[in-house]
């Protein structure tokens, strides 16, 4: 990694407010990733009692990342405009309703209709941070995101919660569940968080002004980085748990905890991502993210093969494959760098667009989270075509190849070619 960057020995003390919107946020972000994630688990029993294939069982779980992914824009934009306060508490307080009704569900279509409602949840992303960002400095604004993020986590607790709740009282009784804690939330959230109109963009700025950086190619690149880190993690995030049933045989619960390996240390550990990026810069993690989720997704990509080989002695047979300890192994991995690159790539945001956040933001995590929803249709139906498990890690280990591509060329090659001094003159994106 480069040299710390300079600058960052002196920092303004941070407000008790600051630490109180910080906690508070994070704790609504990781009920509301959990209640995102809630087909994860509830998706099986509903895949066997829909007679559902492995393109329509995609579908399902990716349903509402797509709604939680289009609002990220218009929630972004709003938070600059109105505070995070007043637009978080409305986004949970609206879902509610639509958590509950999904334990009356029956019918696919109405788990599909249903789960659009649901989705609302993960467009708390582009609220929080934004918000908590504005009040932290400049050089702990990757940390304070990197902590807002760990809400990721979500993932993780949906994994530990939903097959205890599920075993004992039946898969209708999570929404319910979850509904009542996601109430218990917005008055949590309404109580201990706080709001400063100083945060606020200017009323003379466009909404249109806001969305001029779509123009910009360095949100593109942002974008591409974001939908593999967190595209990547939402898809596997669902997808993960009938993996583990189907490949190893597993135990629904045994296969949750398990997955689980990969959900937590990918939430948790996105603070520390964000202390590194403040510390050695936004490029610097985000280059060796990717090395590491190339070579992680390399190994995860092949496939259960049985050969035979005619040697001297007559036919021998040899089996190639992951057992169920390292590819755990590798996906706990995986999960570590994807928390560190899904921090970073919030840090290029704040360093470039300071006063654009929220759109920014959007727009970035709009990315993200459509990876999210087409991933794991493209699972289900690579499944069904090839039946090959593991060509969902082929899929992702070729958007990771486009990635890196993309950051060479545009950073490390410009660097090499300019000097780190005259490739930030030339773009004011980190080389």
């Amino acid at each position: 990694m480069a040299a710390p960057q300079a600058g960052s020995a002196t920092v303004p003390p941070i407000p008790a407010k600051a630490w109180s919107v910080l906690i508070v946020s994070t704790l609504a972000f990781t009920v509301c990733f959990m209640v995102w994630m809630m087909f994860g688990v509830i998706g099986i029993p509903l895949k066997k009692a829909l007679d559902l294939n492995a393109t329509q069982f995609g579908l399902l779980m990716a349903t509402p990342v797509l709604t939680g992914s289009l609002v990220r824009v218009p929630l972004g934009i709003w938070t600059d405009r109105y505070g995070g306060r007043i637009v978080m508490t409305v986004l949970m307080a609206c879902t509610v309703p639509a958590i509950w009704l999904m334990a009356y569900a029956t019918q696919f279509w109405h788990f599909i209709v249903i789960g659009l409602f649901v989705g609302l949840a993960g467009g708390s992303f582009s609220v929080g941070t934004p918000y908590v960002a504005r009040w932290f400095p400049k050089q702990r604004q990757g940390f304070a995101m990197g902590v807002y993020g760990a809400g990721n986590s979500g993932a993780a607790v949906n994994k530990f919660v939903a097959p205890v709740i599920l075993v004992a009282f039946g898969w209708t009784m999570v929404p319910q569940v979850y509904a009542a804690i996601m109430l218990g939330t917005v008055v949590l959230f309404w109580i201990f968080s706080h709001s400063d109109p100083s945060h606020l963009v200017p009323s003379n700025v466009k909404f249109t002004d806001q969305l001029k950086a779509l123009k910009d190619p360095r949100v593109l690149k942002y974008c591409q980085y974001y939908s593999i880190v967190f595209g990547g993690y939402v898809a596997l995030s669902l997808w993960m748990v009938q993996y583990y049933v189907g490949e190893y045989g597993l135990d629904i619960r045994v296969a949750a905890l398990l997955a689980a390996c990969f959900s937590l240390p990918g939430g948790v550990l996105r603070a520390i991502g964000g202390w590194l990026s403040d510390k050695y810069g936004a490029h610097s993690v985000t280059w060796w993210v990717m090395w590491v989720s190339w070579i992680c997704l390399f190994l995860l990509s092949y496939p259960q093969t049985e050969f035979t080989v005619l040697t001297v002695d007559g036919a021998r047979s040899f089996t190639i494959g992951l057992n169920v300890y390292a590819f755990t192994a590798l996906m706990f991995i995986l999960g570590i760098a994807w928390a560190f690159g899904k921090a970073s790539v919030f840090k290029y945001i704040s360093d470039d667009y300071p006063k654009n956040i929220g759109a920014i933001s959007g727009i970035v995590g709009l990315a993200g989270g459509l990876g999210g929803f087409i991933l794991p249709i493209m699972f289900g139906a690579l499944l069904d075509l090839t039946g090959i498990r593991s060509s969902a890690f082929m899929l992702l280990y070729g958007v990771v190849w486009v990635s890196l591509i993309w950051m060479y060329f545009t950073e490390v090659r410009r660097t090499e070619l300019m000097g780190p001094h005259g490739a930030q003159g030339a773009n004011p994106a980190r080389a």
